[in-house]
C-alpha cells in the first residue's frame, strides 16, 4: 500500500500498540506461570489457560485453532478436549468453518466472553493498583470510589467476529486517505481480517490523488474497490456523478444507529436527503493553543478573533524562535479551505444558503439555485483578518498546509495553530514534544456578531456505484464493521484522534486517552460542530481552489483585498453555470 510521503508517525505510535486488555492478559499468563511453578500441588487451570490464549489471539489478529487451545491448556489431551467442550457449551467460544467441508474450525471469543472480559480486566487492574500501589493516582481512585468502575463496566467491548465469514473473491478492497486514522486501520489489518473472515487490501493516497482515483474508478465498467473513503466536501459531486451508491440502496441504514453519530458528521454524509456514506472520521478544525504559554503570559483562551490577534501579538517572539500562530496558507486547496472557514468565523458561508437557528440550511443544496457569496462585507473582514495574521506567523507561512502547520507546533515553535484533530497524534503521543499534555482545544474564535464554529472535516466510507451486485453484501458487512463503535474505539486505543460517534466519546477508556474527545463532544452538544462552512456542492472543490489562488496573491501583496474578492467572486460566478441564480 502507499503510505503518506514524508509524514511518518512511526516514532510516536507503536505498530503493535497494546490495549489495556492485552496487558492484563499478559499479567494473568505470567501470574499463572508463577503459581504453577511454585508447588506441584497447584495444577494448571485449563479453562483459564484456554480463554487467555483465545483472547490473546483475537486481540493480536492471529488465527486460533482447537489444537492450539488444547496445547495452551497445560493438561493431558483427553482432559483438555473435555474442558474445551465445556467452554464451548458455556457460550464463550464461537467456531467458524475454515474449509468448505466444515471439518476444520477456527476459534473466536463470543460476544458474551468479550463483554465479561472487559468487566473483569478493569477490576483486575484496579485490584492490583489498590493492593500494591502501582501507578494509581487521585483520578483513578476517584473513578473507583465514585462510580467510575460501574461506568467502565459499560465500556464498549472489543470487536467480535462475524458469525459467518465474508466470502468475497480476492478479499475486501478498500481505498483510503493516507492520514493517521486510516494508517491505524492498516496497522490493525490482521485483526480486522480475523473479524470479517476475509483478506483486506488497502490502498492509501494523498487527498488530491484520492479524489482523482475515486473519479477514475467511477469511469471503469466495474469498481476496483469495495469501499472508498470520501472527503466530506465531495459528497455532492460524487452523488451527482454517480461515484457512490446511496446507502439505502445497499442496506438497511438503521443498522448503523444513525442517532449515535455526531449530528453534523451524519448530515454531511447526505445529498438530496439520502446518505451516501458512513462517517469514519469526524475531525473538526480547531484552534490548538499552548496552555502553558498562555498561563505564563497571563492570557485567557481566545474566544473572539480580536482575542486571537492579541494573543498572537503577545506570544510572537521570532528572536526566541517562537511564532504566534500557524495556519493553512499554501496556494490553492490549502489556503482555500482557510478562506472558507475564516468567512464562517465572521458569520457567512461561501454560498447564499438560508440562515436557520444554529447555522445555515444545507438540506436543499441538491435542488441547486445557490450562488457564491465571496465579495461581501464578511469576505472583506475575513481577508483583512488573514492579512493581520501574517504579522504573527512564521516566515514560510505561505507554503504551509495540512502537516506543515502542525509540525512546528509539535516542535514548540508555534504558540497556536488551526488544525484538524486527526493530526493531534503528532504531539499528543510524543512525550518529547513541548505541546505534549499542554494543548487546549477550542472552536474557531468568532468575529464580531458571529458565533464560534468548529468546521467539520473528515471522511465517510461509501460503496462505489459500479460495484458488482454480488460483492455488495460483503461490502456492506465490512463497512458496518469498520465504522462500528467497537472499531472506532480500537482505532483510538491505537493512536487515532478522530471519532464520529457519541457512544465512543462517552466511553471512559476513550476519555482517558485524550481530552480531544470530551472537548469535541461538548462542541457538538453546543451546536458548534458545523459543516456549512464547506457546503458539499459539486462545485466546492473548484471554489476552494479559486479562493486559494486569489487570496494567495493578496497575501503576497500582488493584489489588494478588494481586487482579490472581486476576482474570486467573478471566477466562482462563471463556474456555477445553471446552478447560479438568474
Amino acid at each position: 500500500m502507499n503510505a503518506m510521503t514524508g509524514h511518518s508517525l512511526s516514532s510516536q505510535i507503536s505498530p503493535q500498540a497494546k490495549t489495556e486488555a492485552l496487558n492484563v492478559l499478559s499479567f494473568l499468563d505470567d501470574f499463572s506461570d508463577e503459581l504453577e511453578g511454585l508447588f506441584d500441588l497447584i495444577a494448571p487451570n485449563p479453562h483459564l489457560r484456554m480463554v487467555v490464549h483465545l483472547l490473546n489471539g483475537h486481540f493480536s489478529g492471529k488465527t486460533v485453532t482447537p489444537t492450539a487451545l488444547i496445547g495452551a491448556s497445560r493438561v493431558p489431551y483427553a482432559t483438555a478436549n473435555r474442558k474445551l467442550k465445556e467452554v464451548i457449551a458455556a457460550g464463550l467460544i464461537e467456531q467458524r468453518p475454515r474449509t468448505k467441508t466444515g471439518k476444520s474450525f477456527s476459534m473466536h471469543p463470543s460476544e458474551l466472553l468479550l463483554e465479561q472480559w472487559m468487566q473483569v480486566s478493569g477490576r483486575i487492574r484496579r485490584l492490583a493498583e489498590m493492593q500494591f500501589g502501582g501507578q494509581q493516582d487521585d483520578e483513578t481512585s476517584k473513578d473507583y470510589y465514585f462510580g467510575g468502575s460501574y461506568a467502565a463496566a459499560r465500556s464498549i467491548p472489543p470487536l467480535s467476529v462475524l458469525q459467518e465469514p465474508l466470502k468475497v473473491p480476492g478479499g475486501v478492497r478498500v481505498l483510503v486517505h493516507g492520514d493517521p486514522t486510516f494508517m491505524v486501520m492498516d496497522t490493525l489489518k490482521r485483526q480486522f481480517e480475523q473479524v470479517i473472515g476475509s483478506e483486506i487490501s488497502q490502498r492509501a493516497f494523498s487527498i488530491d490523488r484520492l479524489r482523482e482515483e475515486a473519479l477514475r474508478n467511477a469511469e471503469r465498467s466495474t469498481s476496483r474497490y469495495d469501499i472508498i473513503a470520501v472527503d466530506l466536501p465531495w459528497i455532492g459531486e460524487f452523488a451527482e456523478k454517480n461515484v457512490l451508491m446511496p446507502l439505502d440502496q445497499a442496506m438497511d441504514v438503521t443498522r448503523l444507529d444513525p442517532s449515535d453519530f455526531h449530528t453534523a458528521g451524519w448530515q454531511a454524509a447526505h445529498w438530496g436527503g439520502r446518505a451516501y456514506g458512513v462517517p469514519a472520521q469526524t475531525t473538526p478544525e480547531l484552534l490548538l493553543y499552548r496552555r502553558d504559554l498562555f498561563a505564563d503570559a497571563g492570557l485567557e483562551p481566545p474566544a473572539t478573533t480580536d482575542d486571537l490577534l492579541e494573543a498572537a501579538r503577545t506570544l510572537h517572539n521570532p528572536r526566541r524562535g517562537l511564532h504566534g500562530i500557524a495556519w493553512n496558507a499554501a496556494r490553492g486547496t490549502a489556503l482555500g479551505h482557510t478562506v472558507l472557514m475564516t468567512m464562517a468565523d465572521f458569520g457567512q458561508p461561501v454560498l447564499d444558503i438560508p440562515e436557520i437557528a444554529g447555522g445555515f440550511d444545507t438540506r436543499n443544496l441538491a435542488a441547486g439555485g445557490y450562488r457564491p457569496t465571496i465579495d461581501t462585507d464578511a469576505g472583506r473582514r475575513a481577508a483583512e483578518f488573514l492579512i493581520e495574521l501574517l504579522q504573527f506567523s512564521p516566515a514560510d507561512i505561505l507554503s504551509m498546509s495540512w502537516y506543515e502547520r502542525i509540525r512546528p507546533y509539535a516542535e514548540g515553535r508555534i504558540a497556536m495553530a488551526y488544525g484538524y484533530t486527526l493530526l493531534a497524534p503528532y504531539f499528543e503521543l510524543d512525550e518529547s514534544s513541548p505541546a505534549y499534555g499542554q494543548t487546549g482545544y477550542l472552536p474557531h474564535p468568532a468575529g464580531p456578531g458571529a458565533n464560534p464554529v468548529a468546521p467539520v472535516g473528515g471522511y465517510v466510507m461509501g460503496i462505489p456505484a459500479n460495484l458488482p451486485s454480488e460483492r455488495v453484501p460483503a461490502a456492506v458487512e465490512a463497512l458496518t464493521v469498520f465504522t462500528s463503535p467497537e472499531a472506532q474505539k480500537l482505532y483510538i486505543q491505537n493512536g487515532s484522534r478522530t471519532n464520529p460517534r457519541y457512544s465512543v466519546a462517552s466511553d471512559p477508556e476513550v476519555r482517558r486517552a485524550s481530552p480531544i474527545f470530551e472537548a469535541v463532544d461538548a462542541m457538538s452538544w453546543r451546536d458548534e460542530l458545523q459543516f456549512w462552512p464547506r457546503p458539499p456542492v459539486p462545485e466546492i472543490v473548484d471554489i476552494i481552489r479559486i479562493c486559494g489562488e486569489e487570496f494567495h496573491d493578496m497575501l503576497r501583496g500582488i493584489t489588494t483585498p478588494q481586487h482579490a474578492l472581486r476576482k474570486a467572486q467573478a471566477r466562482a460566478d462563471a463556474l456555477m453555470g445553471p446552478n447560479g441564480k438568474p
